[in-house]
């Protein structure tokens, strides 16, 4: 399968350094990052809390990048309106978080704002059949969502190929995003499966040259 030239990719703002977010922010803008990946936790889906609308408030006047919200957290629908009005590009809420996914993403899309849909690991693609064609995107967890820095789960690069044929068999347009453990060895075979967008947070944020890392991450 040919290698997918034109994927997105989108730094997670969890793995910066938020003593320095200006800086980090600035460093983003000037790199070839499509989006900024905003990971919204609430210490109750995921075992993890991260950071709210306070931060996206704070770096949205400096940010030069389309931000990508990934809400991690239960009734994600309450925080459509929140999550528009900071100026969102993208919401993604999680399937397993959504009992009525179909009016979430609907009244996500009312607002302007681009949908998503997440998947856990363990939860199966076959789940999307009667939503995907509503979606603008999908993202694969390749991780357990919660933390940074994690191993990467094997099992992602064939759900990715699978997805992509669930995509290509309806006729759609869907972009597939893949979360967790990417690096320049996982993200060529998620490419190649048929990803569209990369999430990486470590393996930018603390590398030695990010610019040059999100580069080479682009460059694949």
């Amino acid at each position: 399968m040919a290698m997918n030239t034109k994927h997105k990719i989108a730094p997670s703002l969890l793995a910066a350094d938020f003593l320095h977010l200006q800086q980090e922010i600035e460093r983003v803008n000037n790199s070839e990052a499509d989006w900024l990946h905003l990971d919204i936790m609430d210490g109750v889906f995921v075992p993890n809390i991260s950071f709210g609308f306070p931060i996206l408030d704070a770096i949205r006047p400096i940010l030069k990048k389309p931000m990508d919200v990934h809400l991690m957290v239960v009734e994600p629908q309450k925080f459509i309106r929140e999550v528009a009005e900071l100026g969102a590009y993208l919401m993604n809420v999680h399937y397993e978080a959504s009992a009525h996914l179909h009016r979430t993403i609907s009244a996500i899309k009312e607002t302007g704002m681009k949908a998503g849909v997440t998947l856990n690991p363990h939860t199966p693609i076959s789940l999307l059949e009667d939503i995907i064609q509503e979606v603008d995107m999908v993202l694969l967890m390749s991780v357990n969502p919660g933390f940074g820095g994690q191993r990467f789960i094997e099992h992602s690069v064939e759900k990715t190929a699978r997805l992509k044929d669930m995509i290509t068999r309806k006729g759609l347009n869907t972009l597939i995003e893949v979360d967790g453990g990417v690096n320049m060895e996982t993200a060529k075979r998620l490419l190649t499966a048929g990803a569209d967008v990369l999430v990486a947070g470590n393996f930018v944020f603390k590398s030695p040259n990010p610019l040059q890392t999100i580069k080479e991450l682009k460059a694949l």
